[in-house]
């Protein structure tokens, strides 16, 4: 259990009622249903409009915020280069620890693109390679102890776009199994919770085919297997197992929360200037001003435990809602008005302490998988990432 509240307790999908039907050979395409475009631009927009206040606009006296040195000693972190031991840039999608990681490069040849291992004594392994004219896209990573599964997706001559879903045991030494090509017209939102491994089952939603929103929860063995669909009304994204979250965000509709093994919805109060994205453990809500956002807080479903946690000039980091349910990961653009890209400051809400903690002085891209938290800085040859296991910030 996180400090920032208890996690939604864990059960298996119920048996398939009326809604639900084996798979069947629906094609994966680019057409979106409207709700759940909706929801993705929804997400991308809370995201984009999180507000926090930089160290210009600070009231005189007010004690600058404490570094990860200095709030968590015992933190683990590492500084990583860019780029593999034969070339190529290397782009981290999950860390396994500060150290360790999975993540995309290029073939030296510039022909592939390469999903790899690279440990933490610097030893790589290829786990896959797609041909780079068919414009590849590796996304949705999950694990489970020793599993780790992944999505791919690669367009035919006629631009049509293929998805299918892979796993490998990180232990054993064997190579990658794919799991499953019948995904339907899946879509992800570039948050963890894209692709679930849960009780030896992977899930993931795809857009319902019909006009009105739907949308299906899929699901298929580790091992592989049969799919199983369950369509729910509406657009819905995974969450913690075993939640859905709505499409609405309070200005744009209803925030929901969709309990599938209690079969029970659990709907959130939304002002009507709020912003509002939800876990099953805590709420981001942005409060939209005269101008623009006027600040952040973090509640809990219910509307309690509603505290501020910014305003200003900053903007969440990453998609998802309290990382480990306790931590909100912001950034502030170039507060010293350099114009590089990878001026940003990186910070710390701690939902525990109620502190803003700073993490980083620069960043360019900053993601969240696995409870690591890990960002860029410099380009070209200078690229470089930084790792900071949040799962040791006692």
């Amino acid at each position: 259990m996180s400090a920032g509240g208890a996690a939604p307790t864990t059960a298996s999908l119920p048996t398939l009622d009326p809604g639900e039907r084996p798979a069947g050979g629906h094609p994966h395409g680019r057409r979106r249903a409207p709700g759940l475009l909706g929801l993705a631009v929804a997400l991308a927009a809370a995201v984009a409009l999180v507000a926090l206040p930089s160290a210009a606009r600070k009231p005189a006296g007010t004690p600058a915020p404490p570094t990860v040195e200095a709030a968590w000693p015992g933190a683990q972190r590492a500084d990583l280069p860019g780029s593999l031991p034969d070339g190529p840039a290397y782009s981290p999608v999950f860390f396994l620890d500060a150290h360790s990681s999975l993540g995309t490069a290029p073939s030296p040849d510039g022909r592939q693109l390469r999903l790899v291992r690279r440990d933490a004594d610097g030893g790589v392994r290829e786990l896959r390679r797609l041909p780079l004219d068919r414009t590849p896209q590796f996304s949705g990573f999950t694990r489970s102890g020793d599993e780790f599964a992944w999505a791919e997706s690669t367009s035919d001559d006629r631009g049509k776009a293929r998805t299918e879903l892979w796993a490998v045991d990180l232990t054993s030494g064997r190579p990658p199994r794919r799991v499953t090509a019948e995904t339907g017209d899946v879509i992800f939102f570039n948050s963890r919770y894209d692709l679930l491994i849960e009780a030896g089952r992977l899930y993931w939603v795809a857009v319902a085919p019909g006009q009105e929103p739907a949308t299906e929860l899929r699901s298929v063995p580790l091992g592989g297997g049969a799919v199983t669909v369950r369509t729910e009304r509406g657009a819905w994204a995974l969450s913690d197992w075993p939640w859905l979250v709505s499409a609405g965000t309070g200005t744009s509709g209803p925030v929901r929360l969709r309990d599938l093994a209690a079969r029970k919805v659990l709907d959130v109060d939304a002002g009507p200037t709020e912003l509002v994205t939800c876990s099953p453990v805590w709420c981001r809500a942005i409060v939209l001003g005269s101008d623009g956002p006027s600040r952040i807080d973090l509640m809990r479903p219910d509307g309690g435990d509603r505290r501020r946690v910014a305003g200003g000039s900053a903007t969440a980091a990453v998609i998802d809602v309290a990382v480990l349910d306790r931590f909100e990961v912001l950034t502030v653009a170039d507060p010293a008005g350099t114009g590089r890209t990878d001026s940003q400051q990186l910070l710390l809400y701690d939902a525990a302490s109620q502190r803003t903690v700073v993490v980083a002085t620069a960043a360019g891209l900053v993601l969240a998988r696995g409870g690591v938290l890990w960002w860029s800085t410099g380009d070209d040859e200078a690229l470089a990432w930084h790792t900071l296991d949040l799962t040791t910030l006692q």
